[in-house]
């Protein structure tokens, strides 16, 4: 429970576009119409002999019976044998939306079964069909002659050249397997042929799960060389199913990884395994002949209140699935949970494990939490004209040594309930006037708090607080747009938070008092620790929006602290009776601009103790971001050192398929790069291709590869094919 946070993220790239909503595909329907349904003629000329029973229509000629519907230039029917033959732009729309175009087409027996030449068929999700030839069988087959199948519709090139295509002799479509049979398949991309396969089959699109092969993937790491994974899916039930994705490498064999998943009434379920026996003991980072590792999650809903979940991992070293390409976390969290919420009620209990992954650090310090419970109720008549609330939290928890220089303990049960309680009143000159109270009780067991000495310490104590908070908006209207000016002040009342030495903090050592806590009750980030004193924050909030969508928002203001002791100590910004002076600007003048800035100044403005600026542009096809940071360090609140970053990401559209894209972070204390990548990007209706390159320095974990390579590839209604290789 105890970490020490930065006040920033570390995303360096930006996030690639999002692929485009998959069309739905309708089952093609081959069923004929109810018995007695007519069939209806709509043409410029019909002749009909008598003796042959053989009606002709000519000019523009439209059929339809029950939902389907032919045109056509030309159409013979033959009333005695059921037979329609139609040629000349000929064009079946069947009921479920699919189109049939061809040159000529033959129907039978109600448009169950027909022939048809030069065929082109459209289908509901975008996918595409052609055939020199095709036959419909009454048996649910249909025979495509000298075939191509592609999910391109827009993504073509000259000559109308699909993206990707797959070419065949012949392809049968199974409606009772719901299975596509190919002979002499050839794959191309861009009309080139990359791939050649005698037979080939897969499920058509109106199969979700089946069991068979899956595309390979590709990959390369330092602990096992070049690698092919063979993912396997297998179909246990309706709702099991297992997929096994063996990982063939070149230094260490074979890499087992098995996913199992399960869906129940109430929720579902998994179990992921992995394994190895290292052929190759020098390459990875632990020389173990057997590695590993076992995760699994479950999520359930028993009801309309309750459920219940966990999501826990085992793993036999801190470097397996680094070395194994599997991931990267830094640190293993292990849970198990149960929750309840209702109308106006929420109680959730956990049990909590953490792992660290970092080579180094010390596992024994990292404590396992049972339990861990957050209860609130808020009720729903009005208590003294107000809302009144109780909040509850509770843990228990253990470490086999204690953490020195945080003074957290080897044991420590705490419980904290709060009854608060909150009355805004709007009065006649506008001003919004809410008081506010809370009484907390504190209930504490700590064991070898290193502050304390070798000792179990018990601590209860009750605190309560009021104060009221005052804001007066001013509001503005021109032609600009409208303007909203608001002093805000608050007066904050509570006892001394007391002697802490013999009490752990496990859940508050990180602060980051800015512009958006400065009006908070209590600033400290957890509930062992309790800001006491007396003391007032005062500040000004303005907002102007704009006409055209724009907007600007700045905020300011300081805290004082006037009477009884100050909870917080050198770093925090509000250890003084003057707070620092905090403030925030974000700026949009349009959708394609913004610009953001927050800074915690010294009250005297002698130093600027933390600012982060960022801005944020779009120009034609280019966009990007760029981030400072400059933290000032805080050792008591989880910030040893001091952190001055600069970072960025961009990219730029080259057309409506190609981008290229990058990013950067650089640590200006140090002097280095911590990450660098480019890529580039292709995307159409059809397919999503990508290739990135990433360089990364001063990893804590050690084992990551400084220069990774990935590709991916994905064909919609095919698979996605996937490549990683690290330098």
């Amino acid at each position: 429970m105890a970490a020490a946070v930065t006040a920033y993220s570390a995303h360096a790239v930006i996030p690639m576009p999002e692929k485009p909503k998959e069309p739905k595909f309708v089952k093609p329907v081959t069923k004929k119409p109810v018995t007695g349904t007519r069939v209806f003629f709509v043409a410029d000329k019909l002749t009909y002999d008598a003796r042959t029973k053989i009606a002709v229509a000519t000019g523009f000629v439209q059929i339809t019976y029950g939902s389907y519907r032919l045109t056509a230039t030309k159409v013979v029917y033959d009333t005695a044998k059921d037979t329609l033959k139609a040629n000349g732009s000929v064009e079946l729309r069947e009921p479920n939306g699919n189109i049939l175009q061809a040159d000529y087409a033959e129907v039978y027996d109600k448009f169950k079964q027909g022939f048809a030449e030069h065929l082109k068929a459209l289908l509901t999700n975008d996918v595409t069909i052609t055939a020199a030839y095709a036959r419909r069988y009454e048996n649910g087959i249909t025979i495509y002659e000298h075939s191509t199948y592609t999910a391109c519709r827009d993504c073509v090139g000259e000559g109308k050249t699909p993206a990707w295509q797959i070419v065949a002799r012949q392809t049968k479509h199974d409606e009772n397997s719901h299975t596509l049979y190919y002979k002499d398949a050839t794959f191309e991309l861009g009309g080139v042929p990359i791939a050649w396969v005698p037979s080939l089959s897969y499920p058509d699109p109106t199969v979700k799960r089946r069991t068979g092969f899956l595309f390979p993937n590709f990959s390369y790491g330092k602990a096992y060389g070049p690698a092919i994974k063979t993912p396997y899916f297998w179909v246990l039930a309706p709702n099991a199913d297992v997929t096994f994705t063996p990982m063939w490498t070149v230094k260490q064999g074979m890499v087992a990884d098995v996913d199992f998943r399960h869906r129940l009434s109430s929720g579902q379920y998994d179990l992921h395994g992995y394994g190895v026996y290292q052929l190759d003991q020098t390459s990875p980072s632990d020389p173990s002949l057997w590695r590993g590792a076992v995760t699994s999650k479950g999520d359930f809903k028993y009801d309309s209140v309750w459920s219940a979940g966990w999501d826990g991992t085992l793993v036999s070293d801190r470097t397996f699935f680094h070395d194994y390409s599997i991931g990267n976390r830094d640190m293993i969290t292990s849970s198990a949970r149960v929750t309840g919420l209702s109308d106006r009620s929420y109680v959730q209990a956990e049990a909590l494990q953490f792992q660290t992954m970092i080579t180094g650090e010390r596992q024994d310090v990292l404590p396992i939490v049972f339990p861990y419970v957050t209860a609130s109720h808020t009720f729903a008549q009005p208590i003294l004209g107000g809302e009144l609330g109780v909040d509850m939290t509770a843990y228990s928890l253990e470490r086999t040594d204690p953490v020195t220089n945080f003074n957290l303990g080897t044991r420590q049960t705490r419980a904290v309930t709060e009854l608060h309680w909150q009355n805004p009143v709007i009065n006649g000159l506008g001003q919004i006037i809410t008081p506010f109270m809370r009484l907390r009780s504190d209930l504490a067991l700590s064991q070898n708090v290193p502050s304390a000495g070798s000792r179990t310490d018990t601590s209860a104590r009750l605190l309560p607080t009021a104060g009221v908070d005052m804001r007066w908006p001013f509001l503005a209207t021109n032609e600009l747009g409208q303007s909203i000016l608001t002093p805000v002040a608050q007066l904050i009342s509570a006892p001394d938070e007391g002697d802490i030495t013999s009490i752990g903090n496990e859940n508050a050592i990180s602060l980051n008092f800015d512009a958006s806590s400065l009006f908070l009750e209590d600033r400290f980030t957890g509930f062992d620790r309790f800001e006491g004193g007396t003391r007032a924050n005062a500040g000004l909030l303005y907002s102007f929006l704009a006409e055209n969508g724009g907007f600007a928002r700045v905020s300011f203001g300081e805290s004082f602290h006037l009477a009884g002791q100050n909870s917080f100590i050198a770093g925090s910004g509000l250890n003084g009776s003057n707070s620092d002076l905090v403030g925030a600007i974000a700026l949009q003048p349009t959708e394609n601009m913004r610009f953001t800035y927050q800074a915690r100044v010294a009250q005297d403005l002698s130093r600027i103790n933390t600012q982060e600026v960022s801005a944020n542009l779009r120009v034609g096809n280019a966009s990007g971001a760029l981030s400072y940071a400059d933290i000032a360090a805080a050792p008591t609140y989880g910030r040893p050192d001091q952190q001055e970053q600069i970072w960025g990401s961009a990219n730029y559209s080259l057309s409506d398929s190609w981008t290229v894209f990058g990013g950067f972070r650089y640590d200006l204390r140090n002097a280095n790069f911590m990450e660098k990548s480019l890529g580039v990007q292709f995307s159409c209706d059809c397919m999503t291709a990508s290739l990135s390159y990433t360089e990364s320095s001063g990893n804590s974990l050690g084992t990551l590869p400084d220069k990774t390579i990935k590709l991916s590839v994905e064909f919609r209604t095919l698979g996605t094919i996937t490549g990683g290789f690290g330098l």
